[in-house]
């Protein structure tokens, strides 16, 4: 049985042994009050030996008894939500919770750091239409955390099921007009365990912070690739070229030299993730070409030539990226993004550029305009304008990390223009070699002209808007 995927919604409240369990009865929308047999509780709680789950506000554990006995891994969401991924009890972890958790643990062994007992009395509220609108239980808990003396108390928590946030506040309510009070914690295993240990403090520089706030979104990326949620391969990817980006612009305050083996790999893994990010890219702009064309213009099968087969690169590039952040190489990178994000600047010299070095990178910029207008007529043009894309996105990130917003809106404005010019040549790319397959297939290749001779007139337009665009940016940085 595969894992299981859930949004969980809850409250807990610490309560004394003599506090009174509340009524329900004569709220709103509860029509039947369900008491269930009281369940026993046993859970074994997993980390690191560093509490890297922890200090996440990650949980994992392996809990028997009650109904929904198994491997339980939660991830921290907003205010009172959470998401939790469940999978069948085993002796040993599931590959595919660890899988979630990689970016944090990485190689290192998760081990048991508490046990936790629980004897529950579970109330399930239903309305008329015999939906589940919430739980409420009583704990009474019993927990050690390696030779830590054993620990005890009780508690009130509150789940909500298809009810909605209202109901959970005259829930909470009820509840504290029980006795009860907010809990201290928000999870068992906190109270057990005390505060994490504390992440390594990020230096003021804005360069530091910035690179630290990409190392966060890293691992966030990371999952989402993992479960494979939309668009999440185009934003891992964006993200390590910011890294990658900032890192560059920022050599000397980092201790690196432009070979660096961390530049270089987040090169190399940029590249991976964009197997299955242009398949994907591809896969839609087909579609929506195709939904916005004249029905009389489709012949052949067209979509299943451009779109399901681009979506089958996805798939395939998709496990190709997952393999790569499996591996050894990957964990050796995460951990130098670690110690760079929190080491401190090396010092400047008196003659350094300004910070993130904006002027250095507005001079690239400009020398890859100068290149791309020498290559105008010849068939290195379009490359020579994707150089200048690859420019104004490094000086956009470099003007974020530093806070010039002017420049970061007009690099932006620079980098969509020619990445709409990208997508489109690499589209008349795709479109020229399927339609000699097609051609070689015996189809009619008739559509595959009229998509291609819209990407180039894209093509041409971008290029119209790229010179006012420019001189926009030229005022932004104060030339």
């Amino acid at each position: 049985m595969a894992a299981k995927r859930s949004k969980e919604v809850e409250r807990k409240y610490d309560v004394t042994d003599t506090t009174v369990s509340p009524s329900f009865e004569g709220l709103a929308a509860v029509a039947r009050v369900e008491q269930v047999a009281p369940q026993q509780l046993d859970a074994v709680y997993y980390d690191t030996a560093g509490g890297d789950l922890a200090r996440n506000r990650i949980t994992l554990r392996r809990r028997t008894g009650g109904t929904d006995e198994g491997w339980h891994l939660k991830l921290p969401g907003d205010g009172d939500a959470r998401t939790e991924i469940q999978a069948p009890l085993a002796d040993t972890l599931p590959d595919e919770l660890r899988d979630v958790v990689l970016a944090i643990v990485r190689d290192r062994e998760l081990a048991p750091v508490a046990r936790i007992r629980n004897a529950r009395q579970l109330q399930r509220l239903y309305d008329a239409a015999g939906a589940l609108l919430a739980e409420f239980c009583d704990d009474h808990v019993t927990a050690t955390a390696g030779d830590g003396d054993e620990q005890r108390w009780r508690e009130w928590e509150l789940e909500l099921g298809t009810g909605n946030k209202a109901l959970l506040n005259r829930l909470g309510t009820r509840l504290l007009d029980a006795g009860a009070t907010p809990a201290g914690h928000a999870a068992k295993l906190a109270r057990v365990l005390g505060d994490p240990p504390p992440s390594p403090p990020v230096t003021d520089d804005p360069i530091h912070r910035a690179v630290a706030q990409h190392v966060t979104e890293l691992a966030h990326w990371d999952r989402a690739v993992r479960a494979d949620e939309w668009d999440s391969v185009h934003q891992m990817r964006v993200t390590i070229r910011k890294l990658r980006s900032l890192l560059k612009e920022s050599e000397e305050s980092f201790g690196l030299t432009e070979d660096s083996w961390v530049l270089d790999e987040l090169r190399q893994l940029a590249a991976i993730l964009g197997v299955a990010r242009d398949a994907e890219v591809l896969a839609e702009k087909h579609q929506q070409t195709l939904d916005e064309l004249d029905p009389d213009l489709i012949r052949g099968p067209v979509r299943e030539r451009l779109v399901d087969g681009s979506r089958r690169r996805y798939d395939v590039g998709l496990r190709r990226s997952v393999t790569a952040m499996r591996s050894a190489r990957y964990f050796r990178l995460l951990d130098a993004l670690d110690e760079l994000a929190t080491a401190e600047p090396m010092p400047a010299e008196e003659h350094a550029a300004e910070p993130g070095n904006l002027g250095g990178a507005y001079k690239r910029l400009r020398k890859s305009v100068k290149t791309a207008k020498a290559a105008e007529h010849t068939p290195d043009r379009d490359e020579a304008l994707h150089r200048i894309r690859k420019s104004a996105k490094r000086l956009r990130y470099t003007a974020s990390a530093i806070g010039r917003r002017k420049v970061y809106e007009a690099a932006k404005t620079v980098q969509t223009l020619l990445g709409d010019h990208q997508d489109a040549h690499v589209s008349r790319t795709h479109l020229a070699q399927q339609a000699d397959a097609a051609h070689a297939a015996g189809e009619d290749t008739f559509t595959y002209g009229v998509l291609y001779q819209r990407e180039d007139d894209l093509m041409q337009q971008r290029r119209g808007e790229l010179n006012a665009a420019l001189d926009q940016l030229k005022k932004a940085i104060g030339h």
